[in-house]
């Protein structure tokens, strides 16, 4: 038997081996650091015997797979604990996930000191070193065995596989679990670990399945890895813009209102509205768009010629009964076919096309409660939507140009190396989900990856995330937990126009099917908000501040000169406030630096005498006393140009 290593070089075994053992052989070193292996390609325990000729790879505590192996065997441990303290739970699933792993159990919702004294325990069972012995049983003696442990949820897992399907399960210490693995030797190999939190979760994240409590851990190879994390999550909570957001009064929720529809406060509705201006003029005064306005709703018979009803109907707020009422309306979820009947109102040629309609656009989903997260995913949100009608001859040259937008407006932001490509493809297991037939969607995927190369944008392919008419580039970011959401969306749409009998008259007078393009040059404003709160912590670009500057009078004397001052930044279109409360200056610096504020304006006597301010500013700290039509001078070029001014660092502030 012949087994080829990553290196190239070759070992040679007269019978079968074990992952492990072949590990052993190269070194004791290469063992001990062992977590699985790699046989042609595919993850396997070290415990998997290898008979035949492969190629082989030993996955070690410092790759990512075998990090995903020390955080499934944390989670069995977890499990392991759970029973040991709260013997009546039941045990779902315990998967390792990105950066760490949970595990789902039908429990009493645990406290902070459950997961406190479930630590210790994990701790005691990781001290005792239990062996992980792997076995397997046929379906029937695998289903007896989770009965008889009374683990309900186990069972539904065994009986959802074949009836000939040998089974799986892992042994550590007495405690049993069904698992496919793999798994580290023992216990003993978890070296470093935390549980973070627990919440609650739908048993397969079905809200009309069981309630379970889910508790989340992370587990490393070195101490210093987990602490490293561990920061990393500290800061990832004080960024949290679902907790930062409300602290900084941008947003609120009210439970009378509803889960999923945020309230702006002032601050909040500000940072939109500019956000909102600057699309608007930017779309409509340099990219050649034009500008509708459309219901926020209409009736069911519009729906059915779109496909939504039948392809998106439960995603929708449906107002009446087909059954009983003679008109049914609904929400809208999008805007394109609102748009398709503003195109439709005169009559196009093909010199017409491209004809770009912009709308800044309120939309409502019905999302899930436990899908919903502060801005990130809700129920009522506005969009930067847009439709492209243009000639089949345009598509590449307008995709480019889409993209080309999109990168503008992330690059503005300060967020474009914050992101990722996706090209969203259709589920070819699934057809009944889409319009059109193969050769549409293979056209139209192609498309689209032709328009990524050409931009040579990195990017990734996934199955079943395309919308129900055709496919899309998808703009991806990820939170500060690392959650992965659509930032901006590219949709190429060949079929749709038909439904809609929309054309356009050609070169030769011929009524011609027009081509779409749906797409967005911001996104969702509620989520990218979201975004941009935990970018910067709180501390945005100028520009973006609902309060740029605060004028900062020495004491009640200087009162109608700060007012003075106010009435010229407000006259040149800043957005400023003056604090007079009587209060000490060093007490109002302090508020202004926690309000993150970009400028404070610090006046008194010499600066009332000199027509001047006492810039401080939370780039660079004391900026020194400048004549104040110098600094509005500064701050407008700096609003103008959109400017990100980077912070310096206290030590360099000489």
């Amino acid at each position: 038997m012949r087994i080829t290593l990553k290196d190239g070089s070759v070992k040679e075994y007269d019978g079968a081996k074990s992952v492990y053992e072949i590990a052993k052989d190269i070194s004791e070193g290469l063992a001990r650091a062992a977590c699985a292996g790699e046989v042609n390609g595919e993850i396997v325990d070290l415990r998997t015997e290898i008979s035949s000729d492969c190629e082989l790879n030993i996955v070690t505590v410092h790759d990512p797979e075998g990090l995903r192996v020390i955080r499934h065997t944390a989670s069995h441990v977890l499990a392991q604990a759970v029973k040991r303290l709260f013997p009546e739970a039941k045990i779902a699933i315990g998967p390792a996930i990105d950066d760490g792993f949970y595990y789902d159990f039908e429990a009493e919702a645990f406290s902070k000191e459950d997961l406190d004294k479930l630590e210790a325990e994990m701790k005691k069972i990781i001290k005792e070193g239990h062996t992980l012995e792997r076995f397997t049983l046929p379906r029937e003696e695998a289903l007896k065995l989770m009965q008889e442990r009374e683990e309900p949820y186990k069972v539904e897992l065994i009986e959802e596989l074949p009836e000939d399907a040998e089974i799986s399960f892992y042994d550590q210490g007495g405690f049993v679990d069904l698992c496919a693995g793999p798994h580290l030797m023992s216990t003993k190999g978890i070296k470093a670990f935390k549980l973070t939190s627990s919440s609650m979760a739908y048993w397969r994240g079905d809200s009309n399945k069981a309630r379970l409590q889910r508790i989340y851990g992370t587990a490393y190879n070195k101490k210093e890895d987990l602490a490293a994390h561990l920061e990393r999550m500290e800061d990832a909570k004080r960024r949290d813009h679902n907790k930062l957001g409300r602290e900084m009064e941008l947003f609120t929720t009210v439970d009378v209102i509803g889960q999923g529809l945020p309230l702006f406060t002032p601050k909040g509705t500000k940072m939109i509205q500019k956000l909102q201006r600057w699309i608007e003029d930017l779309e409509d005064h340099e990219w050649g768009y034009v500008r509708t306005r459309t219901p926020l709703m209409a009736k069911s018979d519009l729906y059915k010629i779109s496909g939504h009803w039948d392809h998106y109907k439960d995603g929708m707020f449906v107002l009446g009964d087909e059954e009983v009422d003679k008109e049914v309306f609904a929400l809208r979820p999008m805007t394109c076919p609102f748009q398709y009947y503003v195109y439709k109102n005169s009559q196009k040629s093909y010199r017409d096309l491209p004809y770009r309609m912009g709308e800044t656009s309120t939309l409502f989903r019905a999302e899930d409660s436990g899908e919903m997260h502060g801005l990130t995913r809700v129920r009522q949100f506005t969009i930067s939507e847009g439709h492209l009608v243009i000639r089949p001859d345009q598509a590449v040259e307008e995709l480019r140009g889409c993209l080309d937008l999109a990168h503008y407006v992330l690059d503005t932001l300060g967020l474009a190396e914050d992101v990722t490509f996706r090209l969203s493809k259709w589920d070819p297991e699934n057809k009944a989900k889409y319009l059109g037939d193969d050769e549409y969607w293979n056209t139209t995927q192609d498309a689209l990856r032709e328009v990524l190369k050409a931009k040579n944008l990195p990017f990734v392919e996934a199955d079943g995330e395309a919308a129900f008419y055709g496919p899309k580039i998808d703009i991806q970011a990820k939170n500060v937990y690392g959650k992965e959401d659509t930032m901006i969306t590219i949709q190429l749409d060949c079929a749709i126009a038909e439904n809609f009998d929309m054309y356009y008259i050609d070169q030769n007078g011929d009524k011609v099917r027009p081509y779409i393009i749906h797409r967005t040059s911001l996104g969702c404003y509620e989520r990218t908000l979201a975004w941009l709160i935990e970018k910067y912590a709180g501390k945005f670009p100028t520009w973006l501040c609902p309060e740029q500057v605060r004028v900062l009078p020495i004491s009640d004397k200087y009162e109608a000169y700060a007012n003075e001052i106010l009435k010229e930044l407000k006259k040149n279109g800043i957005d400023a406030t003056v604090d007079n409360r009587s209060e000490k200056i060093g007490f109002k610096i302090r508020e202004a630096r926690l309000d993150k504020l970009p400028y404070m304006l610090v006046v008194g006597q010499q600066e009332e005498a000199d027509g001047a301010v006492s810039v401080r500013s939370r780039f660079a700290g004391d900026e020194g006393v400048k004549p104040l039509h110098e600094f509005i001078g500064a701050i407008c070029e700096e609003i103008r140009t959109k400017e990100i001014r980077r912070e310096i660092p206290e030590e360099e502030r000489k």
